[in-house]
């Protein structure tokens, strides 16, 4: 019995501690793929020989195989001696060289896990990461296991006239019955994971790319037919990162073909396949009719992520799944780099803390807390997390910071030169980087051990008879599952300090010479540091954590007049941000805890003034002014209470915004009609921020939901001049509610009923909307016909958006949210068990909450580990939620 689909027995955890090289290598793999109608019938011819280095040597080879037919296995042209169970197949006796043949049968069509080979409609498609490949054929599906592969695809040239694979095309043709076959060579060695296939009725837009050594590159975006009008951003994108890869980092591309498909059913965003990159439909197709700047923002950058795979994470992979950093943390850290050249670096690194803390944040402090290089698992799947990629590129930015750009890049050039075509680990990359920088980086290990977000506290005193300014910062790291007790990090600290006139001071530490700069990165190594400036004119405003330097928690005692003018003067940009950010959320936290008290909630007049100044300062970019006046979100807040306060959270955040509106009703007004511009859509960082900001004053000039806003809002909607606009203008009138939101709803529908990427939108606006009702709404959108639960898109849009994307509605008093949440996860996991644990993150929050939500969510927790024939993938994460 398939232990996936019976909890009788508890799923076995693996340990990093465990690993051990495999006692077999594969050298080559051979595929002859036929796709039936109704069965598709793979060949496989490997190539495979003892493990030189291997501890033990087994008499049997024990490959991975779930979920199709064995049809036969020959050892060296012979029928083999074998026995198959649910996850394994055992080949007794083999020699220490040898050619295993393997015949499976397969039905894609009945795959909706979406994982190994399967069909979006009439596309068949591949998924091998992480553990995909065993449901194509038996094979030792580990990252350490790399091999060159060729495939030859056979199909029905009618149904399936499109025949794609790995590497280069050597060879394609007609045969017999109206069918045709393609031939695909790798000639890189790569793990199975990587593999990937796709073939159907599919359109090109076809490009080319010269390389910097004058090697002509042909570049094709496939998608279905009728979509190719959408593939020019990413085309352009795709150019874009090449270029940026080989100017950066001096890495060019190194196959005769780079290829992307758009699958409109895929449970991740995209996928690195070396030389066919598969993807997300929603993160290729773009125009201004159906797609926002956030939509032309996200293709950009994930079209880079999966490029730049090709050399951090296809030429050189992880030994293990342990190592998933070691590929997502330094891509996404690339890519972020990217992003920041391409448009406003400002806006780009706040963008990224966003996301740090909305996600990786509370999953520290949470039960699924784990290291950047996990010590554990039961279901690798569950740990493509932000810990690992957001938190992994933040370990990698520190390194950049600690390094230098020079010595960093010499760091990734002897990684490569040490590594290309191997399978290593993350101290394989820290070692790398420290040998060739001499920078000592044993204490800064720890950033991949020890789970857990550091608290770093400063306190700043000045000595105006010394002319000392004195920073004391301590730091300390809170048990999480499995680690009680931590060691003090090595943490970046970047800070720089302004006069009384809002200038940069150049910096001294004790013991140098001269000064070195206006921002300087502190070393932080132990509970308690002592850093002392010399030559100080005057008493000094910090600026702490400039660029966000390091993934911490902040705590420093300084007086809102601190806070206000930083806001108005700091020339980080990030610091000028998180000044104002840090302003707003001691605002709310004091209205909660007057709300609590019975109180009027008072917003005082210094804020209000500071946010005006932010509106009026000629200075600044529209993109940084909608960031700085944007109060901070209700997760970032949440993560500041010791027990969450849900209810005082929304009510306090309301509070401001209603005050703000009311006071600033002019300010934003001007702003509102200042930033209105006609003309064509164009995807340009001040055109971003023009709507961004317009947009944002819409929000505001909607808070009184009186006649007038409504006004505002239909003009707004109904004049859209694209995507962007709309779901804008969509948003703010479903949330003002009445007639004219159920309009706009309505004719939002009516028009995009037939565009699934623009009808997840129309989903997600509903599931988001924290006004009471939205849970009736979204359970009544279950039902609705456009509603598809094996599309993981349509799941996210509604069900994942409701859960994470509307604490207000998720958390009501009722439990209600926490019902319907363990129902969808339940109805998900019998079509696709990896989807199902995604969604269920939510509910593992529950200790941070008040007793009787505690009491409801777990309900809910155990109930669904209470269910017949939970997944793996489930049970991992509700078991750990209740731990």
């Amino acid at each position: 019995m398939d232990i996936s689909k019976d909890m009788t027995a508890t799923p076995r955890a693996i340990h990093r501690d465990d690993y051990a090289p495999p006692p077999f290598l594969i050298d080559t793999v051979d595929l002859d793929v036929e796709l039936g109608r109704e069965t598709t019938t793979v060949a496989a011819r490997l190539d495979v020989r003892r493990n030189p280095v291997a501890a033990t040597r087994p008499a049997d080879l024990i490959l991975d195989g779930k979920k199709m037919q064995l049809v036969s296995v020959r050892l060296d042209g012979e029928p083999a001696v074998h026995e198959v169970t649910p996850e394994t197949l055992a080949v007794r006796g083999v020699p220490d060289a040898f050619r295993l043949e393997i015949t499976t049968r397969l039905r894609p069509q009945d795959n909706t896990e979406l994982t190994g080979l399967y069909k979006s409609r009439d596309l068949f498609c591949t998924q091998c990461e992480a553990e995909g490949f065993r449901r194509i054929t038996y094979f030792l599906d580990r990252p350490d296991v790399m091999a060159r592969y060729t495939t030859r695809i056979v199909a029905d040239r009618t149904l399936v006239p499109v025949l794609l694979s790995n590497g280069n095309l050597v060879d394609s043709g007609a045969l017999d019955d109206g069918r045709h076959f393609a031939t695909w060579e790798d000639p890189f060695p790569k793990p199975s994971y990587l593999f990937a296939l796709v073939a159907g009725r599919l359109d090109c837009l076809e490009d080319r790319f010269t390389t910097r050594t004058g090697r002509e590159v042909t570049l094709r975006i496939y998608v279905r037919p009728g979509d190719v009008g959408r593939c020019d951003h990413a085309m352009e994108s795709l150019k874009k990162s090449m270029k940026w890869d080989e100017d950066v980092y001096g890495l060019e591309y190194d196959l005769d073909t780079f290829m992307i498909v758009a699958i409109d059913d895929f449970n991740m965003g995209a996928m690195e396949n070396k030389g066919l990159n598969v993807f997300n439909s929603k993160l290729v197709l773009a125009n201004p009719e159906t797609a926002t700047d956030l939509d032309y923002h996200s293709i950009e950058a994930v079209i880079a992520h999966e490029y730049f795979h090709n050399w951090t994470g296809n030429r050189v992979t992880c030994r293990d799944w342990f190592q998933l950093s070691l590929k997502e943390g330094l891509t996404v850290f690339r890519d972020q780099q990217f992003s920041a050249d391409m448009g406003s670096a400002a806006d780009a690194r706040i963008d990224d803390v966003r996301r740090l803390r909305a996600g990786q944040f509370p999953e520290d402090a949470g039960p699924m807390a784990h290291p950047v290089r996990p010590d554990s698992y039961i279901e690798i799947n569950n740990f493509y997390t932000a810990t690992v990629y957001q938190k992994g590129a933040e370990v990698v930015r520190m390194m950049h910071t600690l390094l230098g750009p020079e010595r960093y890049r010499k760091g990734i050039d002897l990684y490569f030169q040490r590594h290309d075509g191997q399978a290593v680990t993350c101290d394989d990359f820290a070692n790398a980087m420290e040998d060739a920088s001499g920078v000592d980086l044993a204490q800064f290990r720890l950033w991949y051990a020890q789970a857990g977000t550091p608290d770093v506290k400063v306190e700043g005193s000045y000595d105006a008879a010394g002319k000392r300014y004195t920073l004391t910062v301590g730091q300390s790291l809170r048990p999480t599952p499995g680690q009680p007790e931590k060691q003090p990090m090595h943490i970046p600290l970047s800070v720089g300090l302004l006069d009384g006139g809002g200038r940069d001071l150049p910096l001294r530490l004790a013991g140098e010479a001269t000064a070195g700069g206006t921002t300087r990165v502190l070393d932080v190594r132990n509970a308690r540091d002592v850093f002392v400036f010399e030559d100080v004119p005057e008493k000094p405003v910090a600026s702490l954590l400039r660029g966000f330097s390091a993934p911490v928690k902040l705590e420093a005692p300084r007086s809102d007049d601190e806070l206000t003018f930083l806001m108005a003067h700091d020339s980080d940009p990030f610091a000028r941000w998180e000044a104002g950010q840090q302003l707003g959320a001691r605002l709310i936290l004091e209205l909660v805890e007057a709300r609590k008290a019975g109180k009027p909630l008072v917003v005082p007049d210094h804020y209000v003034d500071a946010i005006r100044r932010t509106l009026d300062d000629q200075r600044l970019d529209r993109s940084f002014i909608a960031d700085a006046v944007t109060l901070p979100g209700l997760a970032f807040l949440g993560e500041l209470m010791p027990e969450i306060d849900i209810d005082g959270l929304w009510a306090a955040q309301q509070r401001v915004r209603s005050v703000l509106s009311e006071r600033l009703g002019d300010r934003w007004s001007s702003v509102y009609d200042a930033a209105h511009a006609a003309g064509p859509y164009r995807f340009t960082p001040d055109e971003v921020g023009r709507r961004r900001l317009r947009s944002t004053a819409l929000q505001y000039l909607s808070t009184d939901k009186g006649e007038a806003a409504r006004r505002r809002a239909v003009a707004y909607f109904e004049g859209a001049g694209n995507m962007t606009e709309q779901v804008a203008g969509l948003s703010v009138l479903a949330e003002l509610g009445g007639a004219e939101g159920e309009a706009a709803l309505a004719s939002f529908y009516e028009r995009w009923k037939d565009e699934a990427l623009v009808l997840d939108k129309w989903f997600g606006i509903q599931a988001r909307t924290p006004t009471e009702g939205t849970l009736e709404r979204v359970k009544r959108l279950v039902d609705h016909p456009s509603y598809d639960r094996r599309n993981p898109n349509r799941v996210y849009s509604l069900v994942g958006a409701f859960a994470s994307g509307n604490p207000v509605q998720f958390h009501e008093a009722t439990g209600g949210g926490y019902r319907f949440l363990a129902d969808q996860v339940l109805a998900t996991d019998k079509l696709n068990p990896q989807i199902a644990a995604r969604l269920l993150g939510p509910l593992g929050a529950w200790r941070r909450y008040d007793k009787g939500r505690q009491a409801l969510m777990t309900r809910e927790l155990q109930r669904i580990m209470a269910t017949p024939g939970l997944s793996r993938d489930v049970f991992e994460i509700a078991s750990k939620s209740l731990a």
